[in-house]
C-alpha cells in the first residue's frame, strides 16, 4: 500500500516543495528534456548554466546547495559539478 499523501489533489505553487527529480547530463547547446524548478548540487565544482536567452554563466557551487534557477541547459564546457533537477 502506498504511503498517504496529504498533498494529493492540491495545486503546486512556487513555494511548494518539488515533487519530481531527474538526473542531468551536461551537454553543450542541448536543452534539458525537462526544465527544472531548481537545481540540487551533489558535488562541488563549477556549473555552466544556459538561460532562455542563450546566456551562459558559470557559477562556483558547493555540494548540498539548492541553486534556485530554472535552467534551459547545463553546458558540458565549464561544468565540473554534478547536479540533479527538481520540479
Amino acid at each position: 500500500m502506498p504511503p498517504a499523501n496529504p498533498l494529493a489533489g492540491r495545486v503546486s505553487g512556487f513555494e511548494s516543495p518539488a515533487r519530481r527529480q531527474f538526473t542531468i547530463t551536461p551537454q553543450d547547446g542541448q536543452d534539458l528534456s525537462t526544465r527544472p524548478r531548481v537545481l540540487r548540487v551533489l558535488t562541488d565544482g563549477d556549473l555552466s548554466i544556459r538561460d532562455e536567452a542563450g546566456t551562459i554563466i558559470t557559477y562556483p557551487v558547493t555540494a548540498g546547495e539548492t541553486f534556485g534557477f530554472s535552467a534551459v541547459g547545463i553546458e558540458a564546457t565549464g561544468t565540473t559539478a554534478t547536479v540533479v533537477g527538481w520540479f
